[in-house]
C-alpha cells in the first residue's frame, strides 16, 4: 500500500512540476529536491531537453567511497572560469583538505562544501525546485550532491554588458556623465556610490511569468512615505503579465491615470537625477535589461527642471528655467494662435504685419488650418525618420528633408513662409522639454484644431479643460500640479526659479512625510568677520 502511495505521490508532483514549469509560471505548490542526484538530474534534462545553452556537467567528489554531483548552469550567463576555478577545482582536488575531520559523508557533505570548500562569496541553499530552475535561469549555477535533499546555489554571473557611459538623453554641459545600464546590479551599484546610506534599501521582486524579471524598489528608510512605498508595492504585485522587456511595459501597469495623454510615472537614465529624486522622499523601480529608472511620484513641474540647474549659479539657472516655460508655451501654444489670427481676429493685428502675411500667404491653395496641420504632420515624419534611421543617416534626413521641403514647398506657393516659421520655431522649442514632448504633440494639434473651429475662443476652452484635467491627476496619492495646486507655500520657491541650495531647508511638503529637513537654516555662506 505504501509503495502505491508513493508512486502516487511522485505521478503528482511530476504532473504538477511539468505543468508549472513548461509554462515557467511560478506554482505555490513547492516541489521539493530529491536526496538521488539521478532524480533531479532526470527531472532537469526534461524540463531542459531542448535547450542548448544548458550545460549539465556530472563528475564524483574523492573521498573514501566517491560521492556523484553534478552542476548544471547556463551558458553565456555565468563565467566559466570562475565554475572550474571556484566551483570545479575545490570539489574535485581541494575537498580532501577535509578529510581529517571525519565528518565528510552521504548525510552532511553539502553542509561541509558550504562552510568549508567553497571560496564564493554569495551562495546559498535551497530546496525547492522551481526556485532552483528559477535561479538557474537568472544566471546562477546549481549545485547537487549525492545524498542531500539540496542544491547550493552559486552566483557566478559573466555575461556581456554595456559598460557605463553617457546618456543619450538628460544631456548636460556640467554634472556627471554616467548613466544607468541594463545590468541591474550595475545600476544598483550606482544608486549606492550616491548614497552611502545604510537606511538606502533596495526590494527585489519578480515580475512576468515567462520572463521572471527582476525589478527592485528603492527608496531611503525614513525619508520617503511609508503609505507611498506600500502603495507602490502593491501595484508592482497586482501585475500579471507574461512578459516585463522594458521599463515602459511596468510604467502602463502601475500609472494612475491610463487614459490621460499625461506621464504620472517619471523617467531618467541618470543616477545623479534618481538619487536626488531619492533623497526628496521618491522611491525609484529599476528594471533588469533597462537603463530607464522610473521615479514615483511624478508632478508636472519636473519637467521644467534640469539636474544641471541645481549644479550652476541660481541666477543663469533660473533665467534657463523661465525660458524652458516660454519654449514649453511656444511649442503648444504657437501654431494655434497663428491659425487663430489669421482666420478669425485679423483685426487684432498690427497693419503693416497683416499686409506682410497676406502678401506671404498670397496663391497658396489651401487655409491655415491645413497648411499647420500639413506642416505638423511632415515635421513628424521627418523626426521619426531621423531617430529610426542610422545616426549619421539619420541627420542627414532630418536637416535635408527639412530644409528641402520647406524650400520647395513655399517655392511652389503650396505653403506660406509664416507657417515655415512657426513650425520650425515650435520644432525647436519642443526640444527644450523633451522630456513630455509627445504630450506637446497631442496638445499641439489639439489646439490647432479648436482654432481653425473657434478661434482664440476655442483655445482658451481648450487650455480651460487641459487644466481641469490636470487639476484632477494624482500620481500616487499626490496632487499632479503641486506646489501649485493645492499651493505650498515652502515649495513654491523652487517652481519658477532655482533657489539657493543653503534656502531649501526642507524636501517637498507632500512627498516627504517624515525626516523633512535637509538643510540646517543658519547654511547661509558668509565671508568672515573683520579681526581688525
Amino acid at each position: 500500500m505504501s509503495k502505491w502511495l508513493s508512486k502516487l505521490k511522485r505521478l503528482l508532483i511530476s504532473s504538477t512540476l511539468k505543468q508549472s514549469l513548461s509554462q515557467n509560471i511560478p506554482d505555490k505548490t513547492q516541489i521539493p529536491l530529491s536526496s538521488n542526484p539521478q532524480e533531479n538530474l532526470k527531472k532537469l534534462n526534461e524540463l531542459f531537453s531542448d535547450a542548448s545553452d544548458i550545460v549539465i556537467r556530472q563528475f564524483e567528489i574523492d573521498y573514501q567511497v566517491p560521492i556523484k554531483a553534478f552542476i548544471i548552469y547556463v551558458d553565456g550567463l555565468v563565467d566559466r572560469e570562475l565554475v572550474q576555478m571556484n566551483l570545479m577545482k575545490p570539489l574535485m582536488l581541494d575537498v580532501q583538505l577535509t578529510k581529517a575531520d571525519g565528518e565528510f559523508d552521504h548525510e552532511n557533505a553539502l553542509n561541509i562544501i558550504y562552510r568549508r570548500v567553497l571560496t564564493i562569496s554569495e551562495v546559498r541553499e535551497v530546496k525547492d525546485f522551481q526556485e532552483t530552475v528559477n535561479a538557474v535561469l537568472s544566471g546562477d549555477t546549481a549545485l547537487f550532491v549525492e545524498g542531500s535533499n539540496a542544491a547550493l546555489i552559486a552566483s557566478l554571473h559573466g555575461w556581456e554588458s554595456r559598460n557605463v557611459m553617457p546618456p543619450d538623453t538628460d544631456a548636460v554641459v556640467r554634472g556627471p556623465r554616467e548613466g544607468f545600464t541594463e545590468t541591474l546590479r550595475t545600476s544598483t551599484s550606482q544608486l549606492r556610490r550616491k548614497i552611502k546610506n545604510p537606511n538606502l534599501k533596495f526590494e527585489n521582486m519578480k515580475i512576468g511569468k515567462q520572463t521572471q524579471t527582476d525589478v527592485v524598489i528603492a527608496y531611503i528608510k525614513g525619508i520617503a512615505n511609508e503609505k507611498i512605498v506600500e502603495e507602490v508595492k502593491r501595484r508592482l504585485s497586482k501585475i500579471d503579465t507574461d512578459a516585463i522587456l522594458e521599463s515602459g511595459y511596468i510604467e502602463q501597469y502601475i500609472e494612475d491615470s491610463p487614459w490621460s495623454f499625461l506621464p504620472t510615472v517619471g523617467n531618467s537614465e541618470k543616477p545623479d537625477i534618481v538619487a536626488a529624486k531619492i533623497l526628496e522622499g521618491r522611491v525609484a523601480i529599476l528594471i533588469d535589461g533597462s537603463p530607464f529608472v522610473l521615479t514615483v511620484p511624478y508632478l508636472f513641474i519636473e519637467a521644467f527642471q534640469s539636474s544641471e540647474d541645481y549644479y550652476s549659479r541660481p541666477f543663469y539657472s533660473s533665467i534657463v528655467r523661465l525660458l524652458r516655460f516660454t519654449a514649453y508655451f511656444i511649442s503648444v501654444f504657437s501654431p494655434a494662435v497663428y491659425v487663430a489670427l489669421t482666420t478669425y481676429h485679423q483685426e487684432m493685428l498690427p497693419p503693416a504685419m497683416l499686409y506682410s502675411l497676406a502678401a506671404a500667404r498670397e496663391g497658396t491653395p489651401f487655409p491655415a488650418f491645413v497648411e499647420a496641420m500639413m506642416m505638423g504632420i511632415i515635421y513628424e515624419i521627418l523626426k521619426e525618420a531621423g531617430i529610426r534611421l542610422p545616426r549619421p543617416v539619420g541627420q542627414a534626413v532630418s536637416i535635408v528633408g527639412a530644409l528641402v521641403i520647406g524650400e520647395s514647398a513655399v517655392s511652389a506657393g503650396l505653403i506660406g513662409a509664416p507657417m515655415v516659421i512657426v513650425v520650425s520655431l515650435t520644432a525647436i522649442s519642443s526640444y527644450v522639454v523633451a522630456s513630455i514632448s509627445d504630450t506637446i504633440t497631442i496638445m499641439r494639434l489639439t489646439y490647432v484644431l479648436l482654432a481653425a473651429f473657434m478661434g482664440l475662443f476655442g483655445i482658451m476652452i481648450g487650455a480651460a479643460g487641459f487644466l481641469t484635467h490636470m487639476v484632477s491627476l494624482r500620481s500616487f496619492g499626490v496632487p499632479y500640479l503641486a506646489p501649485l495646486a493645492p499651493i505650498v507655500t515652502e515649495d513654491l520657491k523652487d517652481v519658477f526659479f532655482r533657489p539657493h541650495l543653503w534656502s531649501e531647508c526642507k524636501r517637498p511638503k507632500l512627498i516627504a512625510k517624515e525626516n523633512i529637513v535637509r538643510v540646517k537654516s543658519d547654511s547661509m555662506p558668509k565671508p568672515p568677520e573683520n579681526n581688525s
